[in-house]
């Protein structure tokens, strides 16, 4: 290795670790502050306290506003792998035109601004009389975890070998149930790591709930708006680290089950 190689090599090193740290920097601050026993934003803290935490129980709307977003989630991400799997299994094995048309638009969600998709789902949702707040809320959820199920399952699905669906249909399964049988167990991987990323994706969203919630439906990150606003304490600190935990239990999960690597690929 040559001295220029050695130095290229270094300078990689630290723009990588200077990106890194620029990233996780306001994650360590984050979780850091809700420790703290100071009533406002001070760092280092002046006391290390779970006071914060303590405070989540006496927080009004807050333990409804995290059972509606388990709920949206959970539910939505259900839904988007039905859909996605039919969804992929058509495109895949279809022989019709717009195909990749159809791929490229399920997966547009991911591609445009989330106000933008939030705006644009309000305003089709009153052209169609739908005022709903739960329903509108998880048809926006559906919108917003299905490409993350559509992009893994078509990526799993053109590696997949469909004549092991037609060899259990010779054998007497159902078509659907030659896909719940052979197809679902086979890209085990591809549904947990899409079902985990859309889980997710669902949780934290704001740009399009904040457009679709009303006053008895609001889910968390709208209610942590709601807080910031009116009593902007560290609390919002610990409900965060609380997220910050959720993400990292299910990239544990994942890495455990799966593999991280194979989920980064998916």
């Amino acid at each position: 290795m040559t001295q220029t190689d050695r130095i290229f090599r270094t300078l990689s090193w630290i723009v990588a670790l200077g990106c890194v740290v620029f990233l996780m920097l306001p994650i360590f601050i984050t979780v850091a502050a809700s420790f703290s026993a100071s009533p406002v934003y001070t760092l280092p803290p002046p006391e290390w306290s779970l006071r914060w935490y303590a405070s989540l129980e006496r927080r009004s709307g807050l333990w409804d506003a995290v059972v509606l977003s388990l709920n949206l989630a959970f539910v939505s991400t259900l839904i988007s792998l039905v859909l996605g799997t039919l969804a992929s299994i058509a495109v895949t094995r279809g022989n019709f035109r717009g195909r990749e048309a159809i791929a490229t638009f399920a997966v547009s969600p991911l591609m445009m601004p989330g106000l933008v998709v939030g705006v644009a789902l309000l305003q089709f949702f009153r052209e169609i009389g739908l005022r709903d707040a739960y329903v509108s809320l998880l048809l926006g959820h559906i919108v917003i975890t299905l490409p993350f199920v559509m992009r893994t399952l078509l990526a799993s699905m053109a590696q997949f070998d469909f004549s092991m669906i037609d060899a259990a249909r010779t054998l007497g399964l159902s078509y659907p149930k030659a896909i719940l049988k052979v197809l679902v167990p086979s890209l085990a991987p591809a549904y947990l790591t899409s079902g985990l990323f859309a889980f997710l994706a669902s949780m934290d969203n704001y740009p399009i709930s904040i457009f679709l919630t009303d006053a008895r439906n609001k889910t968390l990150p709208i209610k942590m708006l709601q807080y910031l606003e009116e009593q902007p304490d560290p609390s919002l600190a610990a409900m965060s680290s609380g997220l910050i935990l959720l993400a990292i239990l299910v990239l544990v999960f994942g890495a455990r089950t799966v593999g991280l690597n194979r989920m980064i690929q998916g």
